[in-house]
């Protein structure tokens, strides 16, 4: 029981102590802490570290024992009837290699040294307690591949006879405030087909590091069967997937990254799992309990897939050493956590977070929070400075703060009001009707002290079904004006909204800053996978770099823009600093000024009002120069500020003030020098 676990009641947990409204969830955050050290200790005691517990796969698999010159096969399936392993190399003969029950329900066997070798493909056959019979792929598995004519799946032997030589060390605690880069592998080309990890390692990355993001968030990473899926339906949690490539491949795409002093951290899966029995973990054994929750608690609603049952030892085990594996194989800097407000939840989120109880109290899955603290301190154990991103959209407190302050130890949340904010403005009002102080509200309303990544927009905003930024500003009009010598009212709203409405975002809505790739120079259409209801083309599944490379049309205005937007985060260290603050926020003029890391920010988003001698108080008095300014002609603009031109504040009665000329639909960053 919790009740047993409970700290002293005069222990009041830090995160109580940073925010009184918290007071009355007092024992529930202890009893937070007090399981997660109860649970750690146990660990310890068990099996010396939290490191060492993680080994799953190092315990089950394929794996070649150079001691013995022989092959090690284990595999955990409590309730099956019978085990063999099957491959090409014995003909798919399910009696050749029969695995024997061992203690707490692992299978294993043992193969002569000759018997396997790289390239192998293999499957266990295994009876299950239901009676069913079916080939299945090894849990840990660390490369599955496709049949390109039967399209099934086996596992592979991996072992080329040279392994990947790493040339670059990283540290992720250099990146500091995150700049990340959300980016897909199999789109990541111009072409209508599937790209791949040197692809991008050889070609995308350069992009990126023109542009100054200092870390690359990349999707799709294990293999999932359906590529419709953009990777979110997992079925092999250890194998990179091999549509895009080998895993010398990967490695090779992080360590050029590492050259550049760029972090990756992948998207990792842990909230579900996909239903395949064929490719995937349900029914592994026979039965639907194994590794998720039974009956109706383990079929995911809104997903179609699989919850884990994160109160089962195998499986956190199972789900931590996938955390160890990616860390350390593939020198990833940290994880994007999917789903993680559907893994809180036994209700998945499904309802209106709208009291304190609701993060504490009935419907919690404290199972799950107590595998995500574990998860977050091997990932920091292993990696220190790790970058841990959780994507929440219930705004749990404590979510990205230490454990024992009563947190989860995530690094950042996902800011994902943001899109969806500007997503319902351009939907529903125009920007004449937008309202400035409720943009700053919307901006600014994060939990004290939880880092945020902000963004405008991720791959959500662009799949079929919605649309880009770009898209709702500009719509069928960039097909036809977007050439740089054709001047058109719609054409060039979006261009000046899309330029304002991302530099609000980043320096104003978090701690980090996030796009998608290809949305920086405003990519024009949606994303939509091959499928059947498009025959199955790529036309819509890929990045058209030629836009923003064709210097007759105005993709690198936003372009030109962002890179100097990101340039501008990094080089003043914006968003490390505190939240920013307002100096002017008025919406009847459709203003906002703001500073911070002793930078300031004014936007006019009135639609056709210039205003000349605008004053802005400021804190400091002095001469300030501009260093972003959106109506600059290398960013579309109309050159209506003369950005070399610096300006002397204003003594008042109020204290200093900039008096400012500021165009309509424009923003400044300025900068204090002397």
């Amino acid at each position: 029981m919790l009740d047993s676990l409970t700290m002293s009641h005069q222990e009041i947990p830090t995160l109580v102590k940073n925010d009184i409204w918290l007071k009355d969830q007092t024992e529930a955050i202890q009893q937070r802490i007090s399981r997660f050290q109860h649970k750690l200790a146990e660990i310890e005691s068990s099996h010396t570290s939290l490191y060492d517990y993680a080994n799953t796969h190092l315990n089950l698999g394929i794996h070649f024992d150079p001691e013995t010159s022989s092959w090690l096969v284990r595999e955990w399936a409590p309730n099956a009837k019978s085990v063999a392993l099957v491959s090409d190399f014995n003909n798919w003969d399910g009696e050749n290699a029969p695995l024997t029950l061992g203690e707490h329900g692992v299978w294993q066997g043992k193969l002569d040294g000759s018997s396997l070798k790289h390239g192998n493909k293999v499957k266990l056959r295994i009876t299950g307690a239901d009676n069913s019979v079916r080939d299945r792929i090894p849990s840990t598995i660390t490369r599955a591949i496709q049949d390109p004519d039967t399209h099934d799946y086996a596992g592979q032997i991996w072992q080329p006879e040279n392994n990947y030589t790493w040339k670059h060390e990283f540290d992720p605690s250099s990146i500091g405030a995150p700049l990340i880069y959300e980016a897909h592998t199999g789109m990541a080309g111009e072409e209508p087909r599937l790209h791949t990890y040197r692809e991008f390692a050889d070609e995308v990355i350069p992009r990126i590091v023109e542009l100054g993001y200092n870390t690359i968030q990349l999707m799709a990473v294990q293999e999932h069967p359906y590529y419709g899926s953009f990777g979110y339906h997992v079925s092999n949690f250890f194998a990179a997937c091999s549509r895009f490539g080998t895993p010398e491949d990967l490695k090779h795409l992080v360590d050029t990254a590492h050259s550049h002093g760029i972090a990756v951290i992948m998207d990792i899966v842990h909230s579900h799992a996909v239903k395949n029995l064929a490719e995937g973990l349900n029914e592994f054994d026979g039965t639907d309990h194994q590794y998720f929750h039974g009956g109706d608690k383990g079929n995911h609603p809104q997903w179609d897939s699989k919850c884990f049952n994160y109160g089962k030892e195998e499986v956190i085990r199972f789900l931590l050493s996938n955390v160890r594996y990616w860390l350390e194989e593939y020198r990833f800097d940290g994880f994007r956590f999917d789903g993680v407000t559907s893994m809180l939840y036994d209700h998945h989120g499904s309802i209106a977070f709208d009291h304190y109880d609701k993060y504490f109290g009935d419907g919690v899955d404290h199972d799950c929070v107590l595998y995500l603290q574990l998860a977050n301190t091997l990932a920091n154990s292993i990696r220190p400075g790790v970058l841990n991103v959780a994507e929440d959209m219930s705004g749990m407190p404590g979510l990205c703060r230490p454990i024992d302050e009563g947190g989860v130890g995530f690094s950042h949340r996902l800011a994902m009001g943001l899109p969806d904010y500007w997503i319902k403005l351009l939907k529903h009002k125009t920007d004449e009707n937008w309202i400035m102080s409720e943009v700053w509200e919307t901006l600014t309303n994060r939990r004290h002290m939880e880092p945020n990544i902000a963004y405008a927009e991720s791959h959500d905003q662009a799949l079929v079904g919605d649309k880009t930024l770009a898209f709702w500003l500009m719509d069928q009009e960039m097909y036809w004006h977007m050439s740089v010598d054709d001047t058109h009212p719609v054409i060039d709203r979006g261009i000046a909204l899309h330029k304002i409405i991302r530099l609000l975002t980043a320096f104003i809505g978090g701690e980090g800053y996030l796009t998608f790739m290809g949305n920086e120079f405003g990519h024009p259409e949606w994303l939509d996978f091959p499928r059947e209801g498009n025959n199955w083309s790529y036309h819509y599944c890929r990045r058209q770099w030629s836009l923003v490379d064709n210097p007759d049309l105005k993709y690198k205005f936003l372009n030109n823009f962002d890179q100097r937007l990101v340039h501008s985060l990094r080089e003043h260290n914006v968003l490390a600093t505190p939240q920013a603050q307002p100096l002017c926020c008025h919406d009847g003029d459709h203003l906002i000024a703001f500073e911070r890391a002793n930078l300031i920010g004014v936007v006019n988003l009135h639609p056709t009002q210039s205003f000349t001698d605008y004053h802005i108080s400021v804190p400091q008095a002095g001469e300030y120069e501009i260093i972003l300014n959106s109506d600059d002609a290398s960013f579309g603009g109309h050159k209506r500020i003369d950005s070399s031109i610096n300006i002397h504040t204003i003594s008042t009665d109020q204290g200093p003030v900039l008096s400012l000329y500021i165009p309509c639909r424009t923003c400044l960053i300025m900068r204090r020098f002397n």
